[in-house]
């Protein structure tokens, strides 16, 4: 598995190349894996594919914070990211994991890599619901997941070091909710991993075998894919 370390200018850009590099996979021959990780230096709000912003997101608060509002091209919740949340991506070939076309499948074998990923630093990490990360019952990683016909994208957060409040302040309670949450505020049921960034990503690395680094990356689709898509007030509202 190839390794990119890159976090881009922009919010758009950076939702950008998590889509890109599935579709980067897609149109090549090989069966070739990719883990990203990525931190925004501006807090943002990522909406699921299907999410309803009025719904989801106190959009006015948003607006008087002056934090972008965009959606990205997998399902799930609204997640409010920034310094403080390291980002990954994983791009699975289904040539080298044939059990990831099964969703379930693909769930519970990405769940469990990074639950023995972080382990190395908090030893009660595991996962919740369908697609999530906790430490004593309270959330410290989201995750969702984009299917196409050879490969998918799993990507979600890992809070470190961000201002929980910010999460409180942004998003509204979600109108899906896992169990375990038991109607628990956002504050109550998020938290932050006891680790740094540096730590983090060591970890992620190791775990996901990425040994080798890559420098270059899909320049024109993520031009393309923020044109059409992530700059588009159709898309995102």
């Amino acid at each position: 598995m190839q390794y990119l370390d890159l976090t881009l200018a922009t919010a758009a850009e950076n939702l950008a190349l998590d889509e890109a590099l599935l579709d980067e996979a897609e149109q090549s021959d090989g069966s070739g894996e990719t883990l990203r990780i990525w931190e925004s230096r501006e807090p943002m709000v990522v909406l699921g594919r299907s999410s309803r912003v009025a719904e989801e997101v106190h959009l006015d608060t948003c607006r008087r914070l002056g934090i972008p509002v965009l959606r990205r091209t997998s399902g799930g919740a609204t997640v409010v990211t920034g310094p403080g949340c390291l980002m990954y991506a994983v791009v699975l070939s289904y040539r080298l994991r044939p059990a990831l076309r099964v969703i379930d499948h693909a769930h519970c074998f990405v769940m469990s890599m990074m639950a023995q990923a972080l382990a190395r630093l908090e030893p009660r990490v595991q996962p919740q619901g369908i697609s999530d990360l906790a430490v004593g019952g309270r959330k410290v990683s989201g995750n969702s997941v984009r299917c196409k016909r050879g490969h998918l994208l799993y990507h979600g957060t890992l809070l470190y070091r961000f201002p929980l409040e910010l999460i409180e302040q942004c998003l509204k309670m979600p109108p899906r909710q896992p169990d375990y949450r038991c109607g628990r505020n956002h504050e109550a049921f998020v938290a932050n991993l006891p680790a740094d960034r540096a730590a983090l990503s060591q970890a992620l690395i190791q775990q996901w075998q990425a040994s080798e680094r890559r420098d270059d990356w899909p320049q024109s689709l993520v031009t393309h894919l923020v044109a059409q898509r992530y700059t588009s007030e159709q898309w995102n509202q």
